[in-house]
This record gives structure tokens, sequence and C-alpha cells, in this order.
């Protein structure tokens, strides 16, 4: 694995990071207050190829490699991880599944359009009772003619309610366990579709968190994602790359809290000085930037291995994952303490990021579910 950044990838950075410091950055606090979704800066990143980072261009996508998608997700995310999170879920979750399992067809239908950012998509996997335990799913897809007719529930879905496609999985065989589940491409439009609920969360106000229903919702045999009863292992491949991208998102965050605390630390005096002139200062500030440092190599590394399709990505995804979203929340809470009082208040940014933070060692996968799978995938190799 080559350490130095290509040229290209310099300038992606470049590019990416202007936009979110000249046209995300002024918003973010805003509309993150009013739990607005940032649709214009959506279509932005659509435009800007940003939202089929890796897809081939031949799909409407940049063609960017894995590495280079993950270095503008920690620059959009270190400005506003609302932002981030949407991008992620639209690449990792939906136009990764369909490039790699969808049929030619699905891919002219479903897949250019959600790379140049004209549809949005969402990933339904997420049940009331089937949380990390994702074999677990009730929600059912009983076969009518040409179509499979799909009821259940689905919950904590990024994207839900804005979503033009959702990723849904559901039980098409019960005798299987988690071998009988499918995976299917459902427009959102489609009749027995129900948004029934937004979730009022306490991070990440500007991505909407939806529970959906499907109720007697028909979907054409046609928008099988892969093969009947092989819905599971897609499920699992595409966690891979989705573990990948929150990784680029906590560390985003925690580069923002960096970047913000040596601002402050330098502005702020105290018994006549600046603090940044305080030891202990000095210190949180150098602890930081070290545990960023890590975080990103191992996001790094697991990338490239996803990227080059060699063994251990699993692995390096889940470290990375378990990693980058621990060390996140303990960057926020080092940057509140710098700040002191002011941290707690909304005016700053890293009240912001400490709440968005938390969510990082939750969804794709907990920190406990990282472990086992950590674990498991080391007792294989030994």
């Amino acid at each position: 694995m080559n350490l130095s950044l290509t040229e290209e990838q310099e300038m992606v950075i470049q590019m990416v990071r202007a936009f979110a410091e000249k046209e995300v950055k002024a918003v973010a606090s805003k509309m993150d207050a009013v739990c607005e979704f940032p649709k214009v800066l959506v279509k932005k990143l659509g435009e800007m190829g940003l939202m089929g980072a890796f897809i081939p261009l031949e799909y409407n996508g940049s063609g960017m490699d894995l590495l280079t998608y993950v270095l503008a997700m920690e620059e959009i995310s270190k400005v506003w991880a609302s932002l981030g999170v949407i991008m992620t879920v639209n690449n990792s979750l939906v136009c990764d599944p369909l490039h790699r399992f969808g049929n030619a067809a699905q891919k002219e239908q479903f897949l250019k359009a959600l790379a140049a950012g004209d549809l949005l998509g969402c990933y339904a996997l997420t049940e009331p009772e089937a949380g990390s335990d994702a074999g677990a799913l009730s929600t059912s897809a009983v076969e009518d003619g040409d179509s499979y007719i799909l009821n259940g529930t689905k919950r904590f879905i990024t994207n839900g309610k804005h979503a033009d496609i959702a990723i849904v999985y559901a039980v098409t065989d019960p005798s299987l366990g988690k071998k009988g589940i499918t995976s299917f491409i459902v427009e959102t439009k489609t009749p027995g579709f129900v948004v029934s609920k937004t979730e009022e969360k306490m991070g990440l106000h500007g991505s909407d968190t939806a529970e959906l229903v499907f109720q007697d919702c028909p979907v054409p045999k046609a928008n099988l994602l892969g093969k009947k009863n092989e819905g599971f292992k897609i499920a699992l491949a595409t966690l891979d790359g989705g573990r990948i991208g929150i990784a680029a998102q906590a560390i985003g965050i925690a580069q923002g809290c960096l970047e913000a605390s040596i601002e402050y630390a330098k502005m702020r005096h105290q018994f006549g000085q600046a603090i940044a002139g305080f030891q202990m200062i000095q210190w949180m500030i150098a602890d930081m930037q070290t545990e960023i440092d890590a975080a990103r190599l191992l996001c790094h590394r697991a990338a490239w291995l996803r990227q080059m399709e060699k063994p251990g990505v699993t692995l390096a995804a889940s470290q990375a994952k378990l990693y980058a979203s621990e060390m996140s929340n303990r960057i926020a809470y080092k940057a509140v303490q710098i700040f002191g009082g002011y941290g707690y208040i909304k005016e700053f940014p890293v009240e912001r990021f400490y709440r968005d933070a938390r969510i990082t060692t939750l969804y794709e996968g907990t920190s406990e579910i990282q472990r086992i799978v950590i674990a498991r995938e080391l007792m294989k190799t030994s």
C-alpha cells in the first residue's frame, strides 16, 4: 500500500474542501438546528460526482478509487456529519450493491440515476426486532405472479423519508432462516410503501431517520437484487463498504473537532496567556492528532484492501470502524473540554460534533458487533 496520495486524489481533496468550507459550513449549524434536510447540497454533491463516487463512468459515476471516496467523505463530515451520512448511504449501501449484484437492466434503470444524484437511495435492513441480529428479519416477501408482496416494518432507515429507491431485505423462505432472505429494489412511490415515522435524534439533525412500513407492497420480480435467498450474503458484503464509509465519517468529525480546538486554544486567553500555551491543552491536542492519524491509517488500509479485492477486508473494515468511531467520541469529548463552558453552547460547532460523534459507535454495527466480527475473523485464520 502506497501512503502517498496521487495528484488526482489531492485535487479531489481540494475540490471537496473548498465546497465544504464555502457552501456547507455557512449553513450547517442553521439547517441542523431546525432539522432541515439539505436537498440543495445533496444535489450539488451529485453534480460534483460524489453521490456515485466509485461507480464507473459508464453508469454516471465518477470512477474514483475507494480511497479517494474516503478522502472526500472525511472532508464533508469534517464540516457537517449529516451531509456525510447522506452521501455514504447512497454510495456504500445503495450504489455499491447495485453495481456489484445488479443486472444490466437494473443498472440502467436505477444505478445511473442514483450515481448521478438524480435519485436518492436508502438501505432498509434493520427492523424493530432485528438490529444487531440482522438474520432475524420478519419482513416477508410472498410470490404473487410476476411480483413479490412485501409486508413488515423497517426501523432507523437513513434517507428513508427522502429516498426514491430503497434496497429492502425480506424473508422469502422462512424455513431457511437467514439463508432464506432476499434483497429487493423498491421504488418508494410504490403503493404500500409508507413512511410511518421520522425519528427525533440526539444528533445528525440534517439527516432523516425513518420507520418504513410495507403494507401489501408489490415489487416486480425483475427488481430482485441478485438471486432469490441470497440477500443475507449481499447484506454482509455491502456492510463491509458501509463500515469503511462510517469510519471515514467518524474521522471527519474528529478532524473538525481538532481544527476547531486548535483555533480556539490560540484565541482563548486565561491567566494572562492563550490556553494553547498550557501543557494540559497541548497534551490533549497531541493525543487527538495521534488518534486521528491511527484511525485514518486503519480506514485507508481497509479501503485499499477492498479496492484491490484482497483478502481480509471484513477484518480490516470492522477494525477501522471500531477504532475510528470510538476515537471520534474521545476526540469530541476533549474538544468540548478545551472549549470549556462554550463547548456546551450551540453557538460553537464542537457541541454539534459531540452529538454527531455518538452515533458512529452504533450504526453499521455497534462497537460490540465489530469486536465479535474481528474475533471471528481472527479465529478463522489462526
